[in-house]
């Protein structure tokens, strides 16, 4: 079928759909991608028309898109003023793995290439799943506090949940998964004293994690973590983007470490 019966012109204002296109070979379709975007690396080179929660409309405007990708109610602003201009635009709000496999599934009937979509979640739901039997062979499940920010204390939304628990540890608040708002994932430092986590993995939205910040809150030097030295971080890139970053890399580096401190 001639490509023209598909969007040829598509902007991406967060990089999960952008990495889903490359991973389909459907680079050639995109005209603008989120400043944002790290991966893969030559997608930089795009015009950049967006940060997260604001974008360069009139930018966007001059590039013709017949289609944009957005994500989430944070960018719900975003498009209703694309809208407002007469650009179409495909709002995607994954939050688990199924709905990540879900989001790569339809990016391919739109842009013609479902054979290729259901080849790439099968290859990624074949990896979870030899993740999810290497974590089965560990001699126990560690308790893991996720952290997705450090003041206030956020922990992980719902697909960093499951993850951690397919690599092979138990997340520390599994009741606030499906909180979409990250105000509603705020923890009391104290109540994690309480849990008392055998694993700390901070992913801090873009900062360096800085782990003497962690050893030095209050009543946290008895935590196991702490106390045993298992505070890791994994860069927001690999984890805290809902698309294929976060079912090969960040699901990697999260058993890796799992693994370690188990062994």
């Amino acid at each position: 079928m001639n490509i023209t019966t598909y969007p040829r012109r598509i902007i991406c204002l967060t990089e999960e759909t952008t990495e889903t296109l490359y991973l389909l070979g459907e680079q050639d379709r995109i005209v603008g991608v989120s400043g944002y975007t790290v991966r893969p690396p030559e997608a930089r080179q795009k015009p950049k028309v967006s940060a997260y929660i604001n974008a360069k409309f009139d930018k966007i405007i001059s590039l013709k898109p017949d289609l944009v990708f957005a994500f989430s109610d944070l960018q719900a602003d975003i498009a209703a003023e694309l809208i407002r201009r007469g650009v179409t635009v495909f709002a995607f709000n994954q939050r688990s793995i199924v709905e990540i496999l879900e989001m790569i599934l339809t990016i391919g009937r739109i842009v013609g290439s479902a054979d290729k979509a259901m080849q790439l979640v099968t290859t990624l739901q074949n990896d979870l799943d030899a993740i999810g039997e290497s974590a089965s062979r560990l001699p126990y499940r560690p308790r893991v506090l996720f952290e997705e920010w450090y003041d206030p204390l956020i922990s992980g939304i719902r697909w960093v949940d499951e993850l951690v628990e397919v690599a092979g540890g138990d997340s520390l608040f599994p009741e606030l998964r499906e909180c979409q708002s990250a105000k509603d994932r705020i923890v009391d430092p104290a109540t994690v004293v309480e849990r008392d986590p055998q694993v700390i993995i901070g992913s801090w939205c873009g900062r360096q994690v800085k782990k003497d910040l962690i050893r030095a809150r209050e009543g946290w030097a008895g935590i196991s973590a702490v106390r045993n030295d298992q505070i890791y971080e994994i860069k927001s890139a690999y984890i805290l983007q809902p698309g294929p970053a976060a079912l090969t890399e960040g699901l990697h580096q999260l058993h890796a470490i799992i693994e370690r401190v188990v062994s």
